[in-house]
């Protein structure tokens, strides 16, 4: 019973965790983008994985990437790229 206690108290802190603010996937590369507010604006970091599911039918991630993924780990790091331009480009026309 303590177990199942100690699970449902763990719920509300996984719905506090973080949220990217955009994410890129194609296939099973994804991209992530965070925010990260600084005293000179807004910064955006983005993190690559891999996903996949396990031999009990579990989504995992990776960040290790095959020879065969590379050419999508190049297209959402491009695709991430563009849109955290677009945001800056965004905040600098609403500045002006």
């Amino acid at each position: 019973m303590a177990k199942a206690q100690q699970q449902r108290e763990a719920k509300p802190a996984e719905a506090a965790r973080p949220k990217p603010v955009h994410e890129v996937r194609l296939g099973r590369v994804k991209a992530a983008v965070w925010a990260n507010e600084t005293e000179h604006g807004v910064r955006f970091s983005v993190t690559l994985a891999r996903i996949y599911k396990d031999a009990a039918g579990n989504w995992q991630r990776s960040d290790s990437f095959g020879r065969e993924d590379l050419p999508l780990v190049a297209k959402v790091s491009d695709m991430a790229h563009t849109w955290a331009y677009q945001q800056a480009g965004d905040s600098e026309s609403k500045a002006a």
